[in-house]
């Protein structure tokens, strides 16, 4: 019986000890793989310095040349980061829009120490996608990867410039996909975002977000750290999907813009439950069709569920995008969908996508430091408006007499001097008979509160 207890006895030591060779095999597997992909795109990625000119509300006084010349112009430099990529033979830097708007100079630092200026080829707000050109520089370039081929719990790696810390390397996971986040200036949302839990902070802004096998699968672009609440909030972190940043910037380096097509219609995903109404399970669900659009003319109504186009299957409102959006102005394309559980085909020739989402409103013009835009569903959902007609403040030009005032981005614009504002049209005809100066006494909806906010 010895004998056998302590035969057993060995083979489990034996089993627990090819068990923990195993695990640290595995563990050596991935930390080697960890550091191959680090090593394969950290050459690529660069430290961007942007320069720009402040804009104050004393900038006035700066108009003078006698201030210019004793002062000189008021500057600060933002800091971000960008990595190399290489598009038609040549080399490129890919960094957010937000890190170069309005510079006035750009300074792309390599691992190496080695620095260059940089121009500005072009740009797109919708991704928040700058592309510079440094002359120059030989740079590698860092290989890219299919960010369509992400799943949630993947391993990715932020490289970057965190707080000026030059090239720092974070790890984590990829929390979730197709993230819709708003935009911090209330201009809008991010679309189809990754969101991971790998470290990003100020400074990362631009940098790749690179998966396992050393490809770049996003542009790390935005960090969560507190809800509207004040809630703090760590681990929660965005990037563009580098799929996105392909089919735009062959548009940028071509033409220094990215023109996308319009549909004309908002819509969102199909709910489950909701087939038995509809007659499909999945699709892209038109909640509203905006007058005078493609899709008005094309006789697309509310309610339709658009589950193709050009036989391309449309599964939910991401699709739909994705098929519309980076196609040509102009272009004709067959519209599948399903109406009252019946099939129709429909012929759409699209136009130049007017703004943010798929149906855009216009803006008013900007006056007293105020931009307006008509009513949407989706600003309806953002600000909680419960009302059906006004304008809403999309933008405050801080420094304004509106700033100054109190008023804020959400705020529901109903009355102009007593004279009742339903849409930006009414905006436009009363404001264009005010002088820039004069006084203004608005009527204001916020929180389903009235309130009146004098202009002085």
């Amino acid at each position: 019986m010895r004998k056998v207890w302590a035969v057993t006895l060995a083979l489990i030591v034996a089993g627990v000890g090819l068990a923990q060779g195993v695990q640290e095999a595995i563990a050596a597997s991935g930390q080697a793989a960890i550091k191959a992909a680090i090593a394969r795109v950290a050459p690529a990625v660069v430290k961007v310095e942007a320069t720009r000119r402040v804009s104050t509300w004393w900038d006035q006084f700066f108009q003078d040349p006698f201030f210019r010349r004793f002062f000189g112009e008021p500057e600060t430099t933002s800091l971000g980061s960008g990595f190399v990529v290489e598009y038609a033979g040549q080399k490129y830097v890919l960094t957010n829009y937000h890190v170069v708007e309005n510079a006035v100079s750009i300074l792309v630092t390599a691992q190496s120490g080695d620095s260059w200026p940089a121009q500005v080829v072009g740009t797109d707000d919708l991704l928040d996608l700058a592309v510079l050109r440094v002359d120059g520089a030989d740079l590698p370039a860092a290989p890219l990867g299919d960010s369509d081929a992400l799943e949630i719990g993947d391993w990715v790696i932020a490289i970057g410039n965190p707080l000026g810390f030059s090239h720092t390397v974070t790890l984590g996971i990829v929390s979730a996909l197709n993230r819709d986040v708003p935009r911090p200036d209330g201009s809008g949302y991010y679309r189809r975002m990754i969101q991971t839990d790998a470290a990003i902070n100020p400074g990362n802004s631009g940098g790749p977000l690179v998966n396992a096998y050393g490809e770049v699968v996003g542009m790390n672009t935005l960090i969560a750290r507190q809800t509207s609440t004040g809630l703090a909030v760590e681990g929660i972190n965005f990037a563009v999907p580098i799929n996105e940043i392909k089919l735009a910037l062959a548009q940028i380096v071509e033409k220094g813009r990215v023109t996308r097509a319009w549909l004309g219609v908002y819509i969102q995903d199909v709910i489950p439950g909701m087939e038995k109404q509809l007659g499909v399970r999945e699709g892209a669900l038109v909640t509203e069709v905006v007058p005078n659009s493609p899709a008005a003319r094309a006789g697309i109504r509310a309610g339709d569920v658009i589950t193709a186009v050009d036989g391309q299957k449309i599964r939910n409102s991401n699709d739909l995008q994705m098929a519309i959006m980076y196609r040509r102005p102009g272009e004709r394309v067959t519209v599948t969908l399903m109406r009252d559980k019946q099939t129709f085909v429909l012929s759409v020739v699209l136009e130049e996508r007017p703004g943010e989402g798929l149906g855009v409103a216009p803006r008013g013009i900007s006056r007293f430091g105020i931009t307006v835009q008509d009513l949407t569903p989706e600003l309806k959902s953002r600000y909680g408006i419960t009302r059906e007609s006004g304008v809403v403040v999309v933008e405050v030009q801080p420094g304004s007499r509106a700033y100054w005032a109190g008023l804020q981005v959400g705020d529901l614009i109903v009355e102009v001097n007593r004279q009742p504002v339903s849409s930006t049209s009414d905006w436009n005809r009363i404001v264009s008979q005010i002088a820039e100066d004069e006084e203004v006494l608005l009527t204001v909806v916020r929180a389903g509160r009235t309130r009146f906010i004098l202009l002085r």
